[in-house]
C-alpha cells in the first residue's frame, strides 16, 4: 500500500511553495490531519494533508474498499492582514476528517458547514466546495487508486449557504460572478440574492 501523504505534500509545495506554518489536528477515532499555511504576496493559502490518506466511501457501501473511491484534499485562499483567519484551521481540520467521522464524500458543488464562523468575527460558517485543477493539479497515483484532487474552499455567508440549497452551486457562483465578488475578501458581505 502507497503511502499517499508524502506525494500530496510534494505536489502542495510544487504547487504553492515551502509552507511558512503547519498545524496537527487529531480527533477521537480519525487519523491526524494537518493544515499547511502558505503566503503568496498578499494572499494566504491553507491546505489540508490528510484527507486524502484513504480513499472516502459512499455511507451506503456495505464494506468500505481500502483502495478505491475518491481522494482528496481542502485548500482554503484569503486575503492576508485582513482579518484572524490563522483561526480556520482546527474548523479546516474538521472539514477535512469529516469523510473518516461521517462516511461523507465531498464533491465539487457540496456543501459543508462547521457551525461557527470559519475564524473570529468571520460571516461565514460553511463553503462550497469548488471544482478541483485549478490552483493545485490533480495528483495521478498508481491504478486501481483514484487521483487525489485538490479541491477549493469558497466561504458562504449563512445566507448565501441557503439561497445555494434552493437554487444550486452554479446559480451562487453566477451571482458571484456577476457582482465582481471577491471570494478570497474575509471579511466581504453577503451578495446580492433578490
Amino acid at each position: 500500500m502507497v503511502d499517499v501523504l508524502p506525494l500530496v505534500e510534494a505536489r502542495l509545495t510544487t504547487a504553492l511553495g515551502e509552507p511558512d506554518a503547519r498545524a496537527a489536528v487529531t480527533f477521537l477515532g480519525t487519523e491526524r490531519i494537518e493544515v499547511l499555511r502558505f503566503q503568496e504576496g498578499d494572499v494566504v493559502r491553507y491546505a489540508t494533508l490528510g484527507m486524502s490518506a484513504h480513499p472516502m466511501t459512499d455511507p451506503t457501501a456495505m464494506l468500505a474498499d481500502p483502495v478505491k473511491g475518491p481522494r482528496a484534499e481542502l485548500v482554503l485562499s484569503v486575503r492576508a492582514g485582513v482579518a484572524d483567519t490563522d483561526k480556520v484551521l482546527r474548523p479546516l481540520a474538521v472539514l477535512a476528517a469529516s469523510p473518516q467521522v461521517e462516511g461523507l464524500v465531498v464533491t465539487p458543488g457540496g456543501s459543508l458547514d462547521v457551525g461557527d464562523p470559519l475564524w473570529p468575527g468571520a460571516p461565514f460558517t460553511s463553503v462550497l466546495v469548488g471544482e478541483p485543477g485549478g490552483l493545485v493539479e490533480d495528483l495521478e497515483l498508481d491504478d486501481p487508486m483514484e487521483p487525489v484532487r485538490f479541491l477549493p474552499l469558497l466561504p458562504m455567508t449563512p445566507n448565501e449557504a441557503a439561497w445555494k440549497r434552493v437554487h444550486g452551486a452554479q446559480a451562487l457562483q453566477e451571482r458571484w460572478l456577476a457582482n465582481g465578488t471577491d471570494l478570497r475578501d474575509p471579511a466581504r458581505r453577503s451578495v446580492p440574492l433578490e
